[in-house]
């Protein structure tokens, strides 16, 4: 791929969302309105961080797929740590947080270690870690639907601070830390060379076993803060609460320029496909079109974002 094909690639994300949000304020001028963008931005802000947690796995090369069980697993454990509709949580209030955040990103830690130490590829293990996760937050959620009563909780998706949500906020912030680990850490740096070529990240030193389990725990604790963000929006604890969650956050980081042989992209490409997601969900409600039509160019435009970002070459199997 010459450079300036590169460049023309890297460039086809934002070509892409102004022309999706042209195109929709042509249809309906309420696209651009306050109001809209608004809730554009509040629907952005789980899938967001839950995006950005997946990024740090696809960089490497590998996958996760346990997005919507450790979503459940976390659910569970936050209804159960706060004040909810059966009466059984423990009423902590915000100091629940800590302790379930500690938990999404124990659920990555084992996800990773299966993957790793079983020598389990990514995708299996993943994908049984999030059955296990759907489980156990049954068991914990007795099969029901749990309402979240604290009002900590509720006030990151009710509480408006400069006329926009709380969680926006900790979206954003979600995004600074993800930025941060990226390009500024070792880890960020080592996961990035894994995807660049695992025999020569090894070759120089680089301890790939640690940093594929540390990569898969960061990861849970991003899916973490994405749950809280569904709870509090939802009003209620589920084990389906991240039903529908797998499929966005990882056609938003494929479709964002992070390719899925690893090693190319990043947290901030991942925001730019996370809008498009959310863009295209939002102009498909305005325009009155049905969910189906959005899941189908969602396809679409996952198989051409891989054809794009994959280097013309036989793909080598995800790790």
């Amino acid at each position: 791929m010459t450079s300036k094909t590169s460049r023309w690639v890297s460039a086809t994300p934002v070509l892409v969302l102004i022309g999706l949000c042209l195109a929709v304020a042509l249809v309906d001028p309420r696209f651009l309105s306050i109001g809209n963008m608004v809730r554009i931005a509040a629907a952005a802000s789980a899938p967001l961080v839950l995006a950005l947690g997946a990024t740090f796995i696809i960089l490497m090369g590998s996958i996760d797929l346990s997005i919507e069980g450790s979503m459940a697993f976390t659910a569970a454990v936050l209804a159960a740590l706060v004040a909810n509709a059966s009466g059984s949580g423990l009423d902590l209030g915000l100091a629940a947080l800590p302790f379930t955040l500690l938990a999404a990103a124990a659920f990555g830690l084992v996800t990773g270690l299966v993957h790793v130490h079983l020598k389990v590829p990514s995708f299996m293990a993943s994908l049984g870690m999030g059955f296990v996760g759907v489980g156990v937050a049954t068991v914990i959620l007795g099969g029901e639907r749990v309402g979240i009563l604290d009002q900590n909780i509720r006030a990151l998706a009710l509480t408006r601070a400069l006329g926009l949500p709380l969680s926006v906020y900790v979206g954003l912030l979600m995004l600074a830390v993800a930025w941060f680990i990226q390009d500024h850490t070792r880890i960020g740096r080592h996961i990035m060379a894994l995807g660049g070529g695992e025999d020569l990240a090894a070759a120089s030193g680089i301890n790939v076993k640690r940093v594929r389990v540390l990569a898969f725990t960061i990861a849970g604790a991003f899916f973490g803060v994405g749950a809280v963000l569904a709870c509090a929006r939802l009003g209620a604890s589920s084990a389906l609460i991240g039903s529908g969650q797998l499929f966005t956050a990882i056609s938003a980081v494929v479709v964002g320029g992070t390719a899925l042989t690893g090693g190319k992209g990043g947290v901030l490409q991942t925001v730019l496909g996370v809008l498009i997601v959310v863009v295209l969900n939002n102009g498909m409600i305005i325009l009155g079109l049905p969910s189906f039509v959005q899941q189908g160019v969602l396809g679409l435009a996952i198989i051409l974002a891989v054809l794009l970002n994959s280097p013309r070459r036989t793909v080598a199997i995800i790790k």
